[in-house]
């Protein structure tokens, strides 16, 4: 049985537009976190994507109403999708799906109608065109409306395991013939609203870094004959954990999810160990550490999908890691955790198409 595969990805994030922008930074060992003069929230340091006006990356038409997450998903999308060529004539149309992962959707947009139903004259005298964006789903509805996919659309919450849920749920799709394609990913805009949240529900003493953006991987169910192939999805192991078990519960999720996949430890080239995990070791083997949140800071659903983008992204420019296994492991908050193994191609191959 062929296992699916990665032909392309894409990024908007903090170190810039574009996939190239991400690798750049990944490769260069810097952080895209500031801590910026004018914030309300007490302790907190941001990485925002910089410069991005929505209206200048996208343009004005069918984009006055588009809260951030749903711009910075359309942005993505757009690298991948936006020209004509393989990628675009792969992933639109009947059958192409996309699956993205979310924390709240936009807590801006939810947080705004609220407020207007208690400060208006009236509790339904609220502005209409932005009620749409306030449900968790707007942003995948909207990214498809805009690229033309007509197969499944799914949104799946999760915090820093939502990209991993995602990944689950469209390998699912995949296999069961539901799909030929999928845009599969995660997405988390960076508001004064989400940061008061973050802020109010977290640890007070934790001086939090809050970043956004949103990374997307083009999902095929076997290698094409006509395309690239940049790594085979090996399988994503969710699981649980106990307050205070965490990083053991990864390293069992992990040795679980190389016993499914029939990999030994020493063929684990990397790992994205999770938020907070101080390196991972199996079978007297250490592999390759590759950079997390220090560097783009809490990207909350975006996370493990720019986890799985520095994993595409060093492999790149790594030869030691043609035909050996990559692990992305990520854990939330609220005590669920996940591993994503990859294996990288053995040809170095571009993406672009």
């Amino acid at each position: 049985m062929t296992a699916p595969v990665i032909t392309a990805w894409s990024a908007v994030s903090p170190f810039g537009l574009g996939r190239g922008a991400f690798a750049a930074g990944v490769a260069a060992g810097t952080s895209a976190v500031t801590r910026p003069e004018e914030w309300p929230v007490p302790r907190q340091r941001v990485a925002p994507v910089p410069g991005f006006v929505t209206a200048e990356v996208l343009g004005r038409k069918g984009t006055r109403s588009m809260d951030r997450v749903s711009a910075l998903t359309a942005a993505a999308a757009d690298e991948l999708l936006g020209a004509a060529g393989r990628h675009r004539e792969v992933a639109s149309g009947e059958r192409a799906a996309l699956v993205l992962g979310t924390t709240a959707g936009s807590s801006r947009s939810m947080m705004d109608i609220t407020r207007d139903t208690h400060t208006r004259a009236m509790p339904f005298h609220i502005d209409t065109p932005r009620i749409p964006n306030a449900i968790m789903n707007s942003s995948a509805a909207q990214c498809a409306i805009r690229h033309n996919l007509k197969g499944p659309n799914a949104t799946v919450a999760g915090g820093r395991a939502a990209g991993l849920f995602a990944l689950r749920y469209a390998l699912r799709l995949l296999s069961s013939g539901r799909a030929r394609s999928v845009l599969c990913g995660g997405a988390e805009e960076l508001t004064q609203d989400r940061a008061w949240l973050e802020h109010l529900a977290g640890d007070p003493d934790r001086p939090t870094a809050l970043g956004e953006g949103c990374s997307l991987l083009l999902l095929e169910p076997a290698a094409p004959p006509d395309g690239p192939v940049l790594a085979e999805v090996l399988g994503v192991t969710l699981g649980v954990f106990r307050e205070g078990e965490r990083d053991t519960a990864l390293t069992d999720c992990l040795s679980r999810a190389l016993a499914r996949a029939g990999v030994a430890a020493a063929d684990l080239w990397a790992v994205s160990p999770a938020v907070g995990q101080t390196g991972v070791r199996l079978a007297g083997h250490a592999p390759l550490p590759l950079p997390g949140e220090e560097s783009w800071g809490d990207a909350g659903a975006a996370a493990a999908p720019f986890q799985i983008a520095s994993v595409l992204a060093a492999a790149e420019r790594d030869p030691a890691a043609r035909g050996r296994v990559a692990a992305v492991l990520s854990a939330d908050r609220d005590n669920v955790l996940g591993c994503a193994l990859f294996r990288i191609a053995k040809a170095a191959r571009s993406d672009h198409a």
